[in-house]
């Protein structure tokens, strides 16, 4: 346990920022596997959808900090790719 003020406080911190991310992250997991299973159902209106709410979420969580940046690139370019396959492109 801390016992200097400044160890403390940095204790708080940590503790703050984590359940933050673990909170970002698990939103993100969720967006991606509403993609998922709206391209599982093969309903390209549905997919379209939801890729369109989950990308900004993604990003947002790169800029954050939360995931890192080409983290988020490469769970974009997989949700993207599943989705033009599914529409034949």
């Amino acid at each position: 346990m801390a016992t200097h003020k400044s160890a403390e406080k940095r204790d708080r911190q940590s503790e703050k920022r984590r359940e933050r991310n673990i909170a970002g992250k698990s939103a993100i997991k969720t967006r991606i596997k509403s993609v998922l299973s709206a391209v599982e159902t093969k309903n390209k209106e549905a997919s379209l959808n939801a890729l369109k709410a989950a990308i900004p979420m993604i990003d947002k969580a790169a800029v954050k900090g939360v995931i890192h940046k080409k983290n988020a690139s490469r769970k974009v370019s997989r949700l993207t790719k599943k989705i033009n396959a599914l529409q034949g492109k």
